[in-house]
């Protein structure tokens, strides 16, 4: 039913400059409710984790977790019919999880191969299947529909969430996502506020960056650059120097 939805919204000529909003009182009640959840919990946790964990250790933690990401990429990097993409994504793996020691180190971007995330959002919107409506989701911020369904899709891409609910250890899955969560909101604090202090209406400005951000992922960058607010975990100067621009 969600595809059929999506496929409605397709956009022949790529994604539409603005994205639909029919639920935008519900998304603002959530938006208000994941909000206060930030301000009192997860943002203090964030600041702390900053603060305490050395800069090389938090990097190692965000390059595992990237690197365990690489099937994921991969199986989207080959649906996208990007061989290119899928040999550097498969070389990256190796290189990490030997050299790189399992993958704390991003050795294989020290010899040229960088990282380039994919998701099975982003692999509809390159079949020109629009993203739909916009939706706020508890804890998870800013998505679509065609995005909350690519979800559960990379959810099933992923070997080590199969193993996982195999093996009745889900509790890998909740602390790998907790761990990238809180990496990712430890990276973004000073943006995000910043973002926040100078918007006349932050739900408002964070739809649009959603929207635009997404945009610049299906084309791989050809789109002007502006902060992630996914859970990706790019830097903060990163951050900082997309929104500056």
């Amino acid at each position: 039913m969600a595809l059929s939805g999506l496929a409605a919204c397709a956009s022949p000529g790529g994604e539409p400059s603005q994205i639909a909003d029919p639920l935008e009182p519900v998304n603002r009640v959530i938006f208000a409710a994941n909000l206060a959840v930030d301000t009192t919990v997860i943002e203090p946790v964030a600041t702390l984790y900053r603060d305490v964990v050395p800069d090389p250790a938090r990097d190692g933690v965000r390059n595992f977790l990237r690197n365990l990401e690489s099937p994921v990429v991969l199986a989207n990097d080959l649906l996208q019919r990007d061989i290119d993409a899928a040999g550097v994504t498969t070389k990256r793996f190796f290189i990490n999880t030997t050299v790189g020691i399992l993958g704390l180190f991003d050795r294989a971007a020290e010899m040229g191969l960088q990282r380039r995330d994919e998701d099975f959002g982003q692999t509809m919107g390159t079949y020109g299947i629009g993203p739909g409506f916009y939706v706020v989701l508890p804890i998870l911020g800013p998505s679509s529909l065609r995005d909350t369904g690519g979800r559960f899709v990379d959810y099933y891409f992923d070997p080590l969430n199969y193993y996982a609910d195999n093996t009745d250890r889900r509790n890998i899955t909740l602390a790998r996502t907790g761990l990238r969560a809180l990496d990712a909101r430890a990276r973004t604090i000073e943006t995000l506020d910043e973002i926040e202090r100078t918007s006349i209406d932050f739900y408002a400005t964070i739809r649009s960056l959603y929207h635009q951000r997404r945009q610049s992922d299906i084309r791989n960058g050809s789109a002007p650059s502006l902060p992630k607010l996914d859970l990706s975990g790019d830097s903060e100067e990163d951050r900082t120097a997309s929104l500056e621009d």
